[in-house]
Formats: C-alpha cells, sequence, structure tokens
C-alpha cells in the first residue's frame, strides 16, 4: 500500500512526496482512514511506529476540505496536546511538513520561554495549536486562547503526560473544548489510568494498536555489558573510540549524571552536549540542533527525550544507567531503528541495576545478548552472587525495581513529581 491509496488529497501528497514517504507504516495504514471518517480513535502505539503523520495528515486534510466549504474563521480548529517542549516542537514541525501546500496555519506553545512570540502569532490566527498543557492553561487564563471551535482534539502520548503529573491539566483542557468534537488519543500503554481518561473523552472509538510496548523492534541489535560502576565512564569512552559510531544517544537516570557524563566525555576529546529538565529551553533546543545536523557526536540525555524526539539515522542508543521503570527501556532504545532501519542498543549494567535488568528481561519476554568481549568486566562470582540475592529476596519471590517499592501506583501522579527528569 502507498499513500496514494488513502484517499489524500493532492497538496498533502505531493508534501509527502517531498519529504520522501511513500509506503505508510501499520499505523498511519490503519489510523489515516479512521481519522477521515471524521471517527474517534484510540491509538495504542509505542514511539517510533509513525504516530505523528498517522494525525496530523488526516487534520490537515479534514481542516483544508472545512475551509473550502466554509468561509475562514479566524479561530483554532484543532489542538494537540503533548508532554514535553521537544516533542511539541517536533509535531509543529510535522504540521509544517505535511501541510506546506494547504495554507493552514499552525503554531506551537510550551513552557521556559518568553511567551511573547507566541501570543503574537496567536493573534495572527492560527488554525492548528500543539501545546504543552502548563503554557497552554496559562494562556488561557490570559485570555490569549479561546477553544471554542475545536474541531479536532488529539492526546499525544497520553501516559506520558499522566506520569509527569499533568492529568489535571488535561481535564481542565478538555473542559474547556465543545463537547461535540473529534478526538484522538494516543498512548503507548494503557495502565488502568490512561483507559479510564481515554473511556471519559472518547465517544465510540475505534482502536488502533500497533506494536505493544513490551516489544523492541527487530531492526535493533541490543547488548549488554556488564561492568563494575566505577569503570562505566571507561567503558563508555572505549565504545565511542569507534568511529563507526557516527551518532550515540546515552541515557543517564538523572540530571547531574547527564552532566557528569558530558564533562568526562568532553575531557577525553569526544564531543557531548546534555539535554534534560534543568536546562533552559534554548539550551535544549541547541543542543539537540547541534546533534542532529551532527555538530555534537553525543547527547547525553536523561528520560525527557526517551519519547517523541525524532532524530534521523541515529546509530546507538547507549543505557549507561539502566531504567528502574522496564518500559522505559523499550521507549529509550527505539530512538534508534526507527522506520525500519536499523539500529545499535548498548545497555551497562552494574551489580545494583540487576534487579531492573530482570524487569527489563521479563517485560520484553527475552534476554538481552551478553557482549563479554570489552575490557572492564564485572567480577563473575559479584554477578552470581547477586543474582542469588535477588531470587531469594521475600521467599523466593522476585525483588521489585526501586520504582515500585514506595507502595504507590507506578503511573499515580505522587511518585511521577518526585521523579522527573
Amino acid at each position: 500500500m502507498s499513500f496514494d491509496n488513502l484517499n489524500l488529497i493532492e497538496p498533502i501528497l505531493r508534501a509527502l512526496k517531498t519529504e520522501g514517504y511513500n509506503i505508510p507504516t501499520p499505523i498511519q495504514q490503519r489510523a489515516i482512514p479512521i481519522v477521515l471518517q471524521q471517527r474517534d480513535l484510540l491509538g495504542c502505539a509505542q514511539t517510533g511506529t509513525g504516530k505523528t503523520a498517522a494525525f496530523a495528515i488526516p487534520i490537515l486534510q479534514l481542516l483544508y476540505q472545512d475551509r473550502q466549504q466554509h468561509k475562514e474563521q479566524k479561530s483554532i480548529k484543532a489542538i494537540i496536546l503533548t508532554p514535553t517542549r521537544e516533542l511539541a516542537i517536533q509535531i509543529d514541525e510535522s504540521f509544517a511538513a505535511y501541510g506546506r501546500h494547504t495554507g493552514l496555519k499552525h503554531t506551537v506553545i510550551y513552557g521556559g520561554v518568553s511567551q511573547n512570540p507566541q501570543t503574537e502569532a496567536l493573534r495572527r490566527g492560527v488554525d492548528i495549536l500543539v501545546a504543552t498543557p502548563g503554557r497552554l492553561l496559562d494562556l488561557m487564563n490570559q485570555g490569549f486562547v479561546r477553544l471554542d471551535h475545536i474541531k479536532i482534539l488529539v492526546l499525544d502520548e497520553a501516559d506520558r503526560m499522566l506520569d509527569m503529573g499533568f492529568v489535571h491539566d488535561v481535564k481542565k483542557v478538555i473542559a474547556k473544548v465543545p463537547a461535540r468534537r473529534q478526538t484522538l488519543f494516543f498512548s503507548a500503554t494503557m495502565p488502568n489510568e490512561i483507559q479510564q481518561l481515554a473511556n471519559s473523552i472518547l465517544n465510540n472509538p475505534e482502536k488502533v494498536e500497533v506494536t505493544p510496548v513490551s516489544s523492541t523492534a527487530d531492526t535493533i541489535q541490543q547488548h549488554l555489558f556488564y561492568v563494575e560502576k566505577s569503570d562505566k565512564k571507561q567503558l563508555l569512552i572505549h565504545l565511542l573510540k569507534d568511529k563507526t559510531i557516527k551518532t550515540a544517544l546515552v541515557f543517564t537516570r538523572t540530571k547531574h549524571g547527564a552532566d557528569k557524563v558530558v564533562k568526562d566525555l568532553n575531557r577525553a576529546g569526544i564531543t557531548a552536549e546534555a539535554i534534560h529538565g534543568n536546562k533552559s529551553q534554548n539550551a535544549r533546543q541547541r543542543a539537540l540542533t547541534n546533534f542532529k545536523n551532527r555538530t555534537t557526536r553525543v547527547l547525553i540525555a536523561t528520560d525527557i527525550a526517551a519519547r517523541g524526539i525524532d532524530i534521523d539515522e541515529l546509530t546507538h542508543v547507549i543505557n549507561y544507567e539502566l531504567p528502574n521503570i522496564p518500559e522505559t527501556y523499550v521507549h529509550r532504545i527505539g530512538r534508534t531503528g526507527r522506520a525500519g532501519a536499523d539500529g545499535i542498543a548498548f545497555s551497562f549494567c552494574e551489580q545494583e541495576e540487576l534487579p531492573y535488568l530482570k524487569d527489563i528481561h521479563k517485560l520484553i519476554g527475552k534476554t538481552i545478548p551478553v557482549n563479554e568481549a570489552h575490557p572492564y568486566p564485572m567480577n563473575a562470582a559479584a554477578i552470581v552472587q547477586k543474582q542469588e540475592i535477588v531470587k531469594t529476596v521475600n521467599g523466593q519471590k522476585h525483588q521489585p525495581s526501586a520504582g515500585h517499592r514506595d507502595g504507590k501506583k507506578r503511573w499515580g501522579r505522587n511518585r511521577s513529581r518526585g521523579n522527573r527528569r
């Protein structure tokens, strides 16, 4: 199947050809016709499946056709809510690319920067607004944004918004949107809280489920490195001496850890920058731009970049520290091997991270192959000893990871606020 088979209008097909899009991904094949029928949609798809195009393309077509039939109104007709600034910017860029021949106007609003350019764009009038919940509510309260004429509402990365504590902000926004609308709801996972939210805002939706979160793409080669914590820095430098690693996205669990890795790599003569929540929006965007154009070879990130950051031809993802929530592993390595391309994921595991590794293996349903051909191996006896300890905790029960030990729901607001990255 090609995009020509999806009943798309000529201005959009022309833009897709310019972008080099020929064959739609599975979620695009299934979602685009549903959205064009103006049905509500519940999409369960992990990052890297082409989800943004699956909703952006039909939204552009519906609004373009609506404008041909009715006198143009200077009001926002579609709003896309998304959890992070980086993802919001990326979605807005996608609307620009796919809608370049439609004449539809769009803009993006997010916090961490001056609101003046954003309010100026809103004053000029936009058809499509991409927004993070906090800045959107702020500008709504100031009277810069009205949602009275919204025809299409999109919630993207809904589980991530819940995990980051935005669910109440999202509900406040939904309360201001007309009840008669089309709603598109996308989430990589469907915990109970997300399913309940979807049920409360969707009207007889069609469901599209593609590549569940528990799976990793077959195009990604995964490698596990057992290493002592004190040797992680040297192992990373050792691997990055390989010039065939053109680009590497390296994940740490904390902001401080990300900054420390940047300093270590720069001292070793390896160009690296960090992206995390303590960086200003301009600094984050500059680091991301430098990485995309390969001025910077290595980008160090906390999990703020685990979803939605689309980097063309990213060859390697490196888990400098394993995540304490297993689904995050899938999202992290999904930054490479996108759209059918090949990718490589390296994961470092120290003794204290063995419980996290066990959670990951259980989730993905397979064991990550171990790479023993490196100069900083963990003591073999220590591995066996630690694994036996994990097995015998709580009377043969598997020891939960740190992300599960506080007795709160994994997706609860309280836990997520304490672990923001």
